[in-house]
């Protein structure tokens, strides 16, 4: 072990208070006793202080054994009797029996159940076959809405598991096998009390004599699921990760008194020692995104994170999924162990079981289709269904043989017993409850209940409980800590999170820098006067508007989080609430520096009141603005069922608050029936408070007199008015608090009682936030389901339910139409015979790293694949399989490649990538397509255009037939629970592969991985079958069990750092490859051991294994490795001697088909995802309907005054400013296409990537023209405009024709740029704030610093602001209210008309009341012309606009083209023009 442990040496003596001598001693007492047994709480504690004395963590020491006694701990069951102690064989059977669970002499309880369950029955909503949802739901739903009003109150439901009983003691472990579907992760949940998702959960499950319902409400703590998927915040440490998880359950009563760190550090060094993650313990976690430590030692950081939370049963759903068979066995044993350890019940699904992981466990438990057809202990499960009638074939392993019972192809009758076996689920279950085995299990269950008494079970619990809890603690919570010390350790962990994750601080304070540089130069010096009045106001708008969208965020990550806190709060670590409010506090300081950067760069930039007071209330009331604003986002994310419909009541949240501020339509201009949004918008009282900080006390210049100009030089001040809001006759100023209520009704006097308001405001969303995750619950589950495509045959799915469970039963039909499928399947396969032999040699693979070294994946590897033979790839975790699978099918596209790779000799052609299949081992397919359209597409575009239409199609057909795929052939792809299955996906993707017909090989990247084993076997045997066929076939395989693996011609076998440690034949048996290894040094294989477990374990797989031999440099000096050599050298040769075999001409063009059929097949596929992803298509049509009836009414019948004329400005700003979210919807959209293509098509040159973007851009244009079409009906007309086809015709035409093709284009643009999705979302906003900031509206071009007109010029936004408003304003007659009007008084004998003619004649405008002789009435505007002349629009250049926006959407199309080829195809990357570039 690490010497750097010894600093918590002195930390984990004084926690049990024993000094080392006495440890010593103690440890030679235990020792020298050979029979002694572990039973003792005294001796336990004696164990306990040893395990954890102060040279525990030496080289040596106790911890240090501990960790290399992993596999003897976790090969011991309840059911081998008592465990003794061997003094002299201390390293290899020493079993600590307990180590956590402490219980010495200071009267500390422990708490220890079993779980009891009978006739246990889960319902969820019954959804097995439906059909998938198009656009043409969209029209009809008004019309179908009482129908699915009524499928939601009344569901139709399902039994997911039905009358499940067993009895789990403490100590022991349970298998649930069962295949997909047959509810083994239900049958978790249930026992566990996670059942928010399910109709309904009935049944009798007890606890030691506890009820399920009590030991829910009041123990909750000691029973915990932990879920299949690793998720874990990733910028933590694995160190910070177990400490918080030990530290929310960290009891009051500790043994000898030992601090609160002492205990902490202690347990956190056992955990991470037993699962060996003490090397990693300062490594971050980490995620599919964030580099981490590795897949397998994430799933350990779950284990030890389920084992702080100090339960008494734990449910493991499927914890080996995805890992090779070693680590898998290693975490079948770290499970053993964690049993044994705290004598804690643990229950178990593992879909793929070895032997060695099967003989760990105590019971065993098999599900059929939700129904329970056995539970006992597992070395009687095999007996029980051979006495049945079946069959176990040779080497087949127990669990393959449970699971293969499930399966009515893989169970196989003894011969005789073809009519007697129970042929369904139903008959099964049948049979199981009237065997002995069940009544042994009932009066088992009858007896453990008589010995366990409720009240003395509780009590216990209640003492022990009471123990753990602080004593200010409530009696019947459920929780250890307090919620003041769960929002603590919160707080602490989120500060923690954003050390972590310090990048994304920077970034967010870099783009606020960048943000502000932009705004403040852009009103870059603002003077004291009242020409720059409405400028101060956008800017303020402006700041509140930028932190408002950074709120936006908030939905994303509160998604991102929200599976942690579910399984935490599972865990029963901390109230969910405690997260909410700590989260609030710990994104104080980021939220402040990010504002502060900002504002003291927009603040002097501006030339805001450069007073102290006032610069800290602005910092304070933004700081204020943005909390909330963040707050009401989290709220709304918490009470959002998913992403989207969050993000729909985010936008339409967002356009209430931006509208409805204040400064957009001013408050005395608010339709009276939608004012009341402006009274529960937070936004609102922040920006008054921001305006009249700024102007209270302000003595602003008058830029403009009225009359002024030529012939008014002399006239004396009381004569003329400043021509702003708030003036006074004969004052030279205007006081900006007069301004300010002038303009937007608001007062000085109103700012503390807004931050009081705010803070209300604060206070309210922060507990609506945090009552929100309270309640959170996930969404409701009804199992697996097909979705078909609309008319598609349903019953074809039932037909093969029906004919498999007939196969038993031994008829002459069912006969003769099996042997009748295997004779087609036989022809199916004709034609797939290959002629080339593939071999590659002495290949090395070299990445760089960031610090400027490299890192060499592939050392020296060699080997070749001849047609009709089946080749695996194997290794542990990190070998290089998939790496040496990349690099053989020619996808790597950086680092260096060096070797021969060579088809009959010769080097690879053209035509390589053409020739071959690659299978990957992510199952990706685009959802809304059927598995026919899937193929179909796929053998349209790979297959040669010289091949007819017809033999393509006919051919997929075949090919269907093949995988047995016809029953769900018209099934759309799906989500996973709402689609196809693990193993329907696996098919579909060996299906495309197959339909494009390699000639030359078919890679495989582990096809069986998180597939149960009948489906493996399933999956093997057709590779074995086109093997057969004459295909070459390269596959790497996790988890193969013996049946499995004996399978294979030949293995290649990596270890750790891309050596070969054996390539060859397995032989017969595995005979061949046993051989060389027990031939040079390995132990003897067992009869009964699967030998790809026995080789792995041989060369020292796993994660914490290792062997002292160097098989990699036996493997060089062995006389296989001379051999294999010289076979190679033989192949090429024998390959070049032989004439050149012409590949077909038409396999050296890089696609198979023309363009413009790339582009046809293409395009209608995408019209297709289209059609039928309706979700996409509400959200857009929700947001623009509604959003044109909000921004509609909001402006309704605009008045022809002076505020009309600025609501049509912002009418027309807000009609355009909805494209934001719209885009964001366009790029998540686009992502998905794009990833398949670029992981899949695009290495198999499917189509040419222009193809994608061109019909991604096409597609977009009709549903948003229809969407726009409504929303310019909810928009255009409540404002009660010109209606005439001159005008409205003009604005549609531009609206929701031409500004649909640009918004469209850009978007598109920035997305195929883009590296990612946030990526691009930081891109598309910050380009979208330059376009909307420099558009004319917030800041006219006549107030901009020269430096930013050009800025102005180039925005499109800037056009489109000018061609629609022009329609709105074009002679439009203005007529002043009294309160627009600028009054002056003339001079005396003068009338109104008489003094202000020569200033109306050079200013324009009008006098209200030309006649009189006081108070004159000067409005600034006749016609909107005049107006719009000030924002320099005009109404002769609207068709000039439109050659504009031609452009624009041309540039945009090219740019998407020629950035996508620049970054996605040629990855052109800084630091790779400096790099040698990667050989092929």
């Amino acid at each position: 072990m690490n010497p750097s442990h010894s600093d918590t040496d002195s930390t984990v003596e004084s926690f049990y208070g024993d000094p080392l001598k006495d440890n010593a001693n103690n440890l030679d007492r235990i020792i020298t006793n050979a029979s002694y047994q572990i039973a003792s709480t005294e001796d336990y504690g004696d164990l306990v202080r040893i395990v954890t004395s102060q040279n525990a963590h030496q080289q040596g020491g106790v911890l240090d054994r501990l960790e290399s006694l992993a596999r003897t701990l976790s090969t011991r069951t309840v059911r081998d009797g008592p465990l003794t102690i061997d003094p002299d064989d201390f390293d290899l059977q020493t079993i600590l029996r307990t180590v956590v669970r402490i219980s010495d002499k200071d009267g500390i309880h422990l708490r220890q159940a079993g779980v009891r369950f009978k006739n246990v029955t889960t319902t969820g909503i019954d959804a097995l076959t439906s059909s998938a949802e198009t656009a043409l739901d969209l029209l009809t739903a008004p019309f179908t809405i009482h129908k699915k009003i009524k499928s939601v109150r009344h569901p139709s439901i399902r039994d997911i598991i039905s009358n499940v009983n067993g009895l789990v003691k403490a100590g022991e472990m349970c298998l649930v096998l069962g295949r997909p579907g047959a509810g083994c992760s239900t049958f978790l949940k249930s026992i566990a009390g996670e059942t928010n998702q399910y109709v309904s959960s009935t049944g009798d499950i007890s606890f030691d004599g506890i009820p399920h319902d009590i030991m829910m409400k009041d123990f909750k703590a000691d029973v915990v699921y932990n879920p299949e998927l690793d998720v874990h915040f990733p910028h933590l440490t694995v160190d910070q990760t177990l400490k918080f998880a030990i530290s929310c359950k960290i009891p009051e009563i500790r043994p000898n008194n030992s601090t609160r760190d002492q205990y902490i550090t202690a347990l956190r060094d056992i955990l991470t020692t037993v699962f060996g993650l003490n090397h990693v313990k300062n490594t971050k976690v980490g995620n599919d995104y964030v580099r981490g430590v590795s897949g397998g030692q994430r799933k350990r950081v779950s284990i030890a994170e389920a084992l702080a939370s100090r339960a008494c049963i734990y449910c493991w759903d499927n914890a080996t999924r995805g890992l090779d068979s070693s680590t898998a066995l290693e975490y079948a044993q770290a499970i053993r162990v964690s049993t044994n350890l705290l004598k804690s019940a643990a229950l178990v699904t593992i879909y793929q079981a070895g032997e060695n992981i099967y003989e760990t466990f105590d019971k065993v438990t098999v599900l059929y289709e939700g129904r329970q057809i056995y539970f006992g202990p597992v070395q009687n499960a095999k007996h029980y269904f051979e006495k049945m009638g079946f069959q176990c074939p040779n080497r087949q392993s127990t669990p393959e043989f449970l699971t293969a019972i499930t399966d009515p192809i893989g169970r196989i009758p003894q011969p005789g017993m073809e009519h007697k076996v129970p042929r369904n689920a139903l008959e099964f279950e049948d049979y199981w409850l009237k065997s002995d085995e069940y009544q042994q299990l009932m009066a088992e269950i009858a007896e453990y209940d008589a010995e366990h008494n409720e009240e003395a079970t509780k009590q216990l619990f209640e003492l022990s409980t009471e123990q753990s809890k602080k004593k200010s603690k409530r009696k019947n919570s459920k929780y250890t800590i307090t919620i003041l010390e769960q929002f603590k350790l919160c707080t602490m962990r989120g500060f923690q999170r954003v050390i972590g994750d310090s990048a994304y601080t920077i970034t967010q304070v870099v783009a606020n820098v960048i943000q502000s540089l932009i705004v403040g130069s852009l009103f870059y010096n603002l003077q004291n006067s009242t020409i720059s009045a409405y400028s101060k106001g956008g800017t303020l708008f402006f700041c509140v508007l930028h932190f408002t969208f950074l709120g936006l965020a908030e939905v994303s990550n509160s998604f991102d989080n929200r599976p942690i806190i579910l399984k935490q709060k599972g865990y029963t670590l901390y109230h969910p609430a405690a997260e909410a409010i700590a989260s609030v506090l710990t994104d104080i300081p980021t939220k402040l520096l990010s504002l502060f950067s900002f504002s003291i760069v927009v603040y002097f930039m501006v030339n805001f009141d450069r007073e102290a007071g006032k610069f800290f209330v602005f910092v304070l009331f933004l700081f204020m603005t943005s909390s909330i604003m963040t707050c009401l986002f989290q709220s709304i994310a918490a009470f959002s069922p998913t992403i989207a419909a969050a993000n729909s009541f985010s936008g339409v949240g967002m356009l209430a608050v931006i509208v409805y501020t204040g400064f957009v339509i001013k408050m005395h201009d608010m339709h009276w029936a939608l004012k009341w949004i402006s009274y529960i918008n937070p936004v609102t009282y922040g920006f008054e408070s921001l305006i009249s900080n700024e102007f209270h006390g302000l003595h602003m210049n008058c830029a403009n007199t009225v009359p002024s100009g030529p012939g008014y030089e002399n006239v004396s001040s009381e004569n003329q008015v400043c021509a702003a809001a708030g003036a006074i006759a004969g004052q030279a100023f205007v006081l900006g608090d007069d301004y300010i209520e002038s303009s937007y009704d608001y007062s000085y006097s109103h700012l503390w009682r807004n931050f009081g308001i705010l803070v209300g405001f604060w206070i309210f969303f922060i507990l609506l936030s945090a009552i929100g995750l309270e309640i959170l619950k996930p969404v409701n589950a009804g199992g697996d389901r097909l979705l078909f495509k609309k008319g598609a045959d349903v019953s074809l799915v039932n037909d093969e339910k029906k004919k498999a469970s007939d196969i038993e039963s031994g008829s002459s039909g069912t006969v003769n139409k099996l042997e009748e499928d295997e004779k087609n399947n036989a022809e199916n396969f004709e034609n797939l015979r290959g002629k080339d032999i593939f071999m590659w040699k002495n290949v090395d693979y070299v990445i760089p790293t960031k610090d400027g070294n490299t890192i060499k994946l592939l050392d020296n590897v060699q080997g070749y694949i001849k047609p009709g033979t089946l080749t695996a790839l194997m290794g542990e975790s990190g070998a290089g399989k998939t790496t040496l699978l990349n690099v053989l099918s020619q996808r790597v596209s950086f680092g260096v490649i060096t070797g021969d790779m060579l088809a009959n000799g010769r080097p690879l052609d053209s035509s390589f990538q053409r020739s071959t299949g690659y299978v990957q081992q992510q199952d990706l397919h685009i959802s809304e397509l059927t598995v026919r359209e899937s193929l179909q597409f796929a053998a349209r575009l790979r297959r040669p255009q010289s091949v007819p239409e017809e033999e393509k199609l006919s051919y997929v057909e075949t090919v269907i037939d093949l995988l047995s795929m016809r029953s769900y052939a018209d099934a759309v792809v799906g989500d996973p629970g709402s689609g196809l299955n693990v193993e329907q996906r696996k098919k579909l993707s060996i299906g495309v592969e197959l339909v494009a017909k390699p000639s030359l090989l078919l890679f495989l990247d582990e096809p069986t991985s998180g597939l149960d084993s009948q489906s493996s076997w399933a999956i093997v045997k057709l590779m074995r079958q086109l093997a057969h066929a004459g295909q070459s076939i390269l596959c790497t395989i996790h988890q193969p069990s013996a049946t499995l693996f004996e399978q294979f011609d030949r293995l290649l076998l990596l270890r750790k750092g891309g050596q070969t440690v054996y390539f060859g034949d397995i032989g017969k048996s595995s005979r061949t490859i046993l051989d060389y290894f027990e031939g040079n040094g390995a132990r003897t294989c067992g009869i009964k051991e699967n030998p790809a477990e026995y080789v792995l374990e041989a060369i020292g797989a796993g994660a914490t294994a290792s062997v002292d031999e160097d098989w990699h440099q036996k493997w060089m000096k062995s006389p296989e490795c001379i051999q294999t050599n010289k076979y190679i050298e033989f192949l090429i040769q024998d390959g070049l001697s032989k004439p050149i075999n012409e590949s077909d001409p038409e396999l050296r063009n890089k696609f198979a088909t023309p363009y413009f059929t790339q582009f046809k097949y293409v395009l209608r596929r995408t019209f297709t995802q289209f059609y039928r992803d309706p979700i996409y298509l509400k959200s857009k049509f929700f947001l623009l309907i509604l959003g044109g009836l909000f921004i509609g009414w909001t402006f309704y019948n605009i008045r022809p005054n002076l505020s009309g004329l600025q609501n049509c400005l912002f009418a027309v700003f807000m009609s355009l400013t909805i494209s934001a979210p719209l885009i964001n919807q366009i790029q998540e959209r686009a992502i998905a296409s794009r990833e398949l293509f670029e992981a899949r098509e695009s290495a198999s040159n499917t189509y040419h990537w222009s193809t994608l973007l061109f019909s991604q851009f096409i597609t977009e244009i009709p549903y948003c023209i229809v969407a726009f079409t409504l929303f310019f009906c909810c928009f255009y007309f409540p404002l009660k405009m010109d209606n005439t086809a001159p005008f409205a015709g003009y604005y549609y035409f531009i609206l929701c024709t031409v500004f649909q093709f640009y918004y469209i284009s850009f978007g598109l643009w920035v997305i195929y740029m883009a590296p990612d999705l946030p990526s691009a979302s930081i891109i598309t906003s910050l380009l979208f704030s330059f376009m909307l900031n420099f558009c004319g509206v917030l800041q006219q071009q006549s107030l901009m610093p020269g430096f930013w007109t050009f800025m102005y010029k180039v925005s499109p936004y800037t056009y489109f602001v000018q061609s629609l408003v022009s329609v709105l304003l074009h002679n439009f007659e203005v007529k002043c209210n009294a309160s627009d009007l600028t009054y002056f008084n003339p001079p005396e004998g003068q009338t109104c008309a008489e003094f202000s003619n020569d200033f109306i004649q050079s200013a324009g405008g009008y006098i209200s009341n030309p006649d009189d002789t006081t108070q004159c009435g000067y409005c600034s505007f006749l016609t909107g012309d005049a107006f719009m002349a000030t924002f320099n629009i005009k109404w002769s250049q609207r068709w000039r606009n439109l050659g504009f926006f031609c452009i624009y959407i041309f540039f945009n199309l090219f740019a998407m083209v020629f950035c996508y080829y620049f970054f996605r195809v040629k990855q052109f990357k800084m630091p790779s023009l400096f790099k040698k570039k990667a050989k092929n």
